[in-house]
């Protein structure tokens, strides 16, 4: 017979780590343990125990918010709470069961009050026969995913921003997600010394600025646009709720940030092994495979200053504009007006060091 598993979250180190021994000691079941709230939603979503024991009174979030947030995810609504605490008061017993906590232990309690309180309610969880669809949430395809996200979206303000327009500094607060409608979006960094390292450039369908938010941290980097954008601003607290109620769409973004991690790895390791003309060469392809629709064309049209590309390749603009000749020499580019054409972008990724 399985196992059933029951998480525990609770801030006093001795009554977390006594419970879980208790139940330990049992024999039936496979304890999970959280020391605050924050962690405690998380690991529900992430192993969607089987039942859960929880603190009212911890610090940053506290057992009411905890019961709140899994009651607004299909995945968690339906796993049997139960509230520990020291209070006794009626009061608290009242908004426990109204927000819809199933049991309410008061501390100290004895093992075999513990125990009874978790099989009577295992046993009404089985009864109502919830077992069967709580990981559904998890399988979101991938078309289902979209039509949530583009919900959100159609929900959120949309902001034009006009050309070398700030969208956000390194150091500023994250206050949204965003998602680029229309235009194109630089991020980058400052040298010390002033210059500009361009670390991504976000197209239309992209979102970006999520890092901070998921990071609870400032922006690291700084974001204008490059051209007339329209962006669709989706608040932190939006993004927030949406990750907790759609594992799959957390999951989503979470491959978006990985993927940003590989990229990040590979400019750094660029940076310290390719030669100038390699760094200007994979510059000038990363920009064009985000200005094409058709990502299988060799021929393209693109549109960046030699500013831009010198930011984007790491070097000085006197040698971007060497590079460029070079390049235009051997027949690899050409300049048409304030655009460069590129012959073929599968040439430029073949140049050697």
């Amino acid at each position: 017979m399985e196992k059933k598993s029951i998480l525990i979250i609770e801030d006093n180190t001795d009554i977390r780590e006594g419970t879980a021994e208790i139940l330990e000691l049992t024999g039936g079941y496979n304890i999970y343990t959280a020391a605050d709230g924050r962690e405690g939603v998380d690991l529900a979503i992430k192993h969607v125990p089987d039942l859960i024991l929880c603190d009212i009174m911890m610090p940053e979030l506290d057992g009411f918010g905890v019961l709140y947030m899994l009651h607004k995810n299909e995945l968690t609504v339906n796993i049997p709470f139960i509230f520990l605490t020291a209070k006794a008061e009626r009061t608290d017993m009242r908004k426990a069961m109204e927000m819809g906590a199933d049991d309410y232990l008061t501390k100290p309690f004895d093992d075999i009050e513990l125990l009874n309180a978790i099989e009577s309610r295992l046993r009404k969880r089985e009864q109502l026969g919830n077992q069967s669809s709580k990981r559904d949430t998890f399988f979101l395809n991938s078309e289902d995913q979209e039509v949530i996200l583009n919900d959100v979206i159609e929900e959120s303000r949309v902001k034009v921003f006009k050309k070398k327009q700030t969208i956000y500094e390194s150091g500023d607060v994250p206050t949204f997600v965003y998602f680029v409608l229309k235009g194109k979006v630089r991020s980058f960094l400052h040298y010390l010394d002033g210059r500009e390292l361009s670390t991504d450039i976000h197209i239309a369908q992209n979102f970006f600025g999520y890092e901070a938010v998921l990071l609870n941290d400032n922006y690291s980097d700084n974001a204008t646009a490059l051209e007339d954008c329209e962006i669709a601003l989706i608040t932190r607290e939006k993004f927030y709720e949406l990750m907790y109620r759609k594992p799959a769409i957390a999951s989503k973004f979470i491959r978006l940030l990985s993927g940003n991690i590989r990229e990040k790895e590979e400019q750094l390791l660029g940076f310290a092994y390719d030669s100038v003309r390699k760094r200007v060469a994979n510059s000038l392809i990363n920009v064009a495979l985000k200005s094409v629709e058709d990502s299988s064309e060799d021929e393209c049209l693109i549109r960046i200053s030699r500013d831009g590309l010198a930011a984007l390749a790491g070097t000085a603009n006197e040698t971007i504009s060497r590079m460029l000749a070079d390049f235009k020499d051997e027949k690899l580019i050409t300049k048409e007006g304030n655009a460069i054409r590129i012959f073929s972008i599968e040439k430029l990724r073949n140049i050697k060091q």
